[in-house]
């Protein structure tokens, strides 16, 4: 790992744990951000100097992802402006739908903080327009 890396690795948890959020490092250079009030869990992982970010959604059956459902998560105008959708097999006909997002390092200066921030901040926002978007798909 570079200098860099690692004074970028040890800054984001602190800054994240200054602002009030729950964090644990199970493997360097990866975290888990928990939001204390509503238990919503963002995990990070920084790779050189890209944070990725990600927020599991929910894990639904297969058949439940119709082209409608599919063109409602990908519409310009559905409510998620900030994060996309991704979705991973987890197992034998089921799907788990996370939203993401990422920004880029330079210094960790205020302007790499606040985009840390924003990143997480929209996640939990943009979790909110999803479970109203796919929330059904759950049930």
């Amino acid at each position: 790992m570079t200098e860099t890396v690692a004074s970028h690795s040890h800054r984001i948890g602190s800054l994240l744990a200054e602002k009030g959020y729950e964090v644990s490092e199970p493997q360097p250079n990866l975290w888990k951000i928990r939001e204390v009030e509503s238990g919503v869990v963002v995990n990070a992982a920084l790779e050189g100097d890209i944070l990725f970010l990600s927020l599991h959604c929910m894990t639904v059956p297969e058949a439940k992802l119709t082209p409608d459902v599919l063109r409602k998560m990908l519409a310009g105008d559905n409510g998620i402006s900030t994060s996309h959708f991704q979705l991973y097999n987890v197992a034998e006909g089921k799907v788990s739908v996370t939203l993401n997002n990422f920004c880029k390092l330079q210094d960790m200066g205020p302007e790499d903080e606040d985009d840390i921030l924003s990143c997480v901040h929209f996640l939990l926002a943009d979790v909110v327009d999803a479970q109203r978007l796919i929330g059904h798909l759950a049930a």
